[in-house]
C-alpha cells in the first residue's frame, strides 16, 4: 500500500505540502495528514471525516501509510469480521516491505507477540481462553469492597490537606493498588511501581528502564505463584488447562497490568473533571437523576480511555466505507471518532443513560476482557471519593488545565482541587451501632380516676394498659340478666382521657400485683461498671459478612 493508492478520485492533484505563507501543517506525500503532528486530533478527525468519510487515509511517524476508521458501524465491522480483519501484523505490508524500522516508534504496540490480543484462531482461543477463565475467578463483591477500602486509605494521604493533585494523587494510585491485589502481589504497590508504570507507558528516555522494573516484579510473581499457587490472577493463568509458559503467563500479566492501568486511570480523570467543570452534571449526580455507573458510562461515550489501537491488517482484498482496502493494509482502530459518529449521535450534547453500544472497549474476539475491572475501579472509586469529600471543588480555571496527547490516548496532566480539610478514618474499624440513649421514665395513658365520693365506674381498657391481677380467677359465663340501674351519675364521674404519670394517680390505690411491672430502660452504663455483652442480630451480622469484617 502506498501513499498514493489511499488517496479517492479527485485527490491525486493534492500538492505535496502547503503552499508558502500557508498556516497548514502536519500534511506528507500525497497531501495525507500525519496523525503524530496534529494538534487537535478531535478536530482533525472531524476534518478527515469531511473529505474522506468513515474512512480516511493517513500517515504515521516516518510516513507510514495507514487507514484511520471513523464510523462507527465500520469500526464495529472490522473487529467482528475475523474473516477479513486480523490483529497480526506480520502480514502488514510496509513492515514487509521494510518501510517501518525496528526502532519505529510505533512498534512495541504494532509488533507481532505470542498473546491473546495478537493471535488468531486456535491459539487466540488458548491463550484468551486462559486469561477470561482467570477473570471470571475474581469475586466481584469482595473486589467492590476493596476498591472502597483502598478509595479511603488513599484519601486519607490528603484529607487533611484540605488540596490535592487528583491525578498524581488518586487516580494513577488507586488503579495500581487494585491490580496488584487482583494479579497477588499487593505487598509490590508503591510509589515506585506507579511512577515505573507510568513512565514506561509516557515514552519517555527512561522508559526502558522502568519497563524493565515491572517485568522483573512480574517474574519474580510468575515464579512465585508457580512455586505455591494461592486464589490470584497469577496462579489462576498458571494452573489453567491452556498449560501456559512462564513467558506467556508473564507477558500476559503485564498485557493486563498496562492495559487496566491505562485505561482505568484516563477514565477516573475523565470522570471527576466532568463532575467538577460541568454543574449540570454534578446537580444529576447528587439529584439522583444519574447514578455513578450511569456517568462512567457518559464518559466513556465522550472521551473512552483510549483514542485508537493500534491496529487491524487486512488479510484479504475487501471495501470498508466506501473505499478500496488492500491485502496486507493497515487500520486504525478508533474509538474517539466513532463515538461522536453523526449517524449515531446527531446531538453530542444529549444524554447517553442507559446506551453501552460505545466503543471504548472495543468489540468482536478482541474486545477488552476486563472492562468489568475498570467499571468497578471507576464507579467505586468516584463514589467513595465524592462521598468522602462532597464539597472538592476545582483549584484553577478550567483553561488551565493541560493533557500529554498522543495518537493512542489522552492524559489528563494534573487535577487540583480545593476542599474543606477532614481528619483520616480509619479503614480498619469495625462497622458499630452507637449506644441507645436513656429513654424518659415510664408514661401510662389511660382513664382518669372519679373522685373518691363518687361511685365506681365501669372502666374498659386494653389489657395492655391495665392488667388483671394474676391470681384472678376466671368467672363463669351466665346468662342471667343483670338488674339495670337509673340511677344518674354525678358529672364529675364522666370519663375522660388524660395523661398521668404514675405519681398523679394516688386517688385510688390498685392492687400490687394488678400494676404492670416497669420494663428495665437501658441506660448509659455506669462508671467502672462495663455493660453486658449483648449478642449482635441477625442484620448485625449480615451487614459485618457484606461488608467485609
Amino acid at each position: 500500500m502506498t501513499p498514493e493508492s489511499h488517496a479517492p478520485t479527485g485527490t491525486d492533484g493534492l500538492p505535496s505540502g502547503p503552499p508558502p505563507g500557508c498556516p497548514a501543517h502536519g500534511l506528507g506525500p500525497g497531501g495525507l495528514h500525519r496523525l503524530h503532528e496534529a494538534e487537535d486530533l478531535g478536530a482533525l478527525y472531524e476534518q478527515l471525516r469531511d473529505q474522506h468519510g468513515p474512512v480516511a487515509p493517513v500517515l504515521l511517524h516516518d510516513d507510514v501509510p495507514m487507514w484511520i476508521v471513523l464510523g462507527h458501524a465500520e469500526n464495529l465491522h472490522m473487529v467482528r469480521s475475523p474473516s477479513q480483519f486480523c490483529r497480526d501484523s506480520r502480514i502488514w505490508t510496509p513492515l514487509k516491505e521494510g518501510l517501518v524500522k525496528p526502532d519505529h516508534p510505533l512498534m512495541p504496540h504494532i509488533a507481532w507477540q505470542p498473546i491473546a490480543s495478537h493471535a488468531e484462531g486456535d491459539e487466540h482461543k488458548r491463550l484468551r481462553g486462559a486469561v477470561m477463565g482467570a477473570i471470571s475467578t475474581i469475586d466481584f463483591r469482595s473486589l467492590r469492597r476493596y476498591i472502597n477500602r483502598s478509595t479511603q486509605v488513599i484519601v486519607n494521604r490528603f484529607c487533611e490537606a484540605g488540596e490535592a493533585d487528583l491525578v498524581s494523587q488518586f487516580t494513577e494510585h488507586l488503579p495500581m493498588a487494585v491490580m496488584c491485589e487482583i494479579l497477588g502481589m499487593p505487598d509490590e504497590y508503591d510509589d515506585r511501581l506507579v511512577e515505573a508504570a507510568r513512565d514506561a507507558l509516557k515514552g519517555t528516555e527512561t522508559a526502558i528502564a522502568s519497563h524493565s522494573y515491572v517485568m522483573d516484579v512480574l517474574s519474580r510473581l510468575t515464579a512465585t505463584r508457580r512455586a505455591q499457587p494461592e486464589e490470584d490472577l497469577a496462579s489462576y493463568l498458571i494452573t489453567h488447562p491452556a498449560r501456559l509458559s512462564d513467558d506467556e503467563v508473564r507477558e500476559h500479566l503485564r498485557l493486563v497490568l498496562f492495559a487496566a492501568y491505562e485505561a482505568t486511570t484516563n477514565l477516573l480523570s475523565n470522570v471527576l473533571l466532568t463532575v467538577l467543570i460541568d454543574p449540570r452534571f454534578r446537580a444529576q449526580l447528587n439529584g439522583g437523576q444519574m447514578t455513578v455507573p450511569e456517568a462512567v458510562e457518559q464518559s466513556l461515550w465522550n472521551e473512552p480511555p483510549f483514542s485508537t489501537v493500534f491496529a487491524y491488517f487486512a488479510k484479504q482484498e475487501t471495501e470498508l466505507g466506501g473505499q478500496r482496502i488492500r491485502r496486507g493494509d493497515g487500520l486504525l482502530f478508533a474509538p474517539l471518532p466513532a463515538n461522536v459518529d453523526p449517524r449515531v449521535r446527531p446531538d453530542l450534547k444529549a444524554s447517553m443513560q442507559g446506551n453501552r453500544s460505545h466503543l471504548a472497549f472495543g468489540g468482536g474476539p478482541h474486545e477488552c476482557p476486563g472492562q468489568d475491572i475498570g467499571r468497578s475501579i471507576a464507579d467505586v472509586g468516584v463514589d467513595a471519593l465524592l462521598m468522602r469529600l462532597p464539597d472538592v471543588e476545582l483549584d484553577c480555571d478550567e483553561e488551565e488545565l493541560s493533557w500529554t496527547a498522543s495518537i493512542a490516548s489522552r492524559h489528563l496532566v494534573e487535577l487540583p482541587v480545593q476542599f474543606a480539610p477532614r481528619p483520616p478514618q480509619d479503614v480498619k474499624e469495625v462497622p458499630h451501632h452507637k449506644p441507645v440513649a436513656a429513654q424518659r421514665s415510664d408514661w401510662q395513658i389511660g382513664i382518669a380516676q372519679p373522685p373518691a365520693t363518687a361511685p365506681p365506674v365501669p372502666q374498659s381498657q386494653p389489657a395492655a394498659a391495665q392488667p388483671q391481677p394474676v391470681t384472678a380467677k376466671p368467672q363463669p359465663v351466665t346468662t342471667t340478666p343483670q338488674p339495670v340501674t337509673t340511677t344518674p351519675q354525678p358529672v364529675t364521674a364522666t370519663p375522660r382521657m388524660v395523661i398521668a404519670t404514675p405519681q398523679l394517680d394516688t386517688a385510688q390505690p390498685r392492687p400490687a400485683q394488678a400494676q404492670p411491672q416497669p420494663q428495665p430502660v437501658p441506660g448509659p452504663p455506669q462508671p467502672g461498671v462495663a455493660p453486658a455483652p449483648r449478642r449482635r442480630g441477625v442484620w448485625q451480622r449480615f451487614l459485618s459478612w457484606w461488608r467485609g469484617y
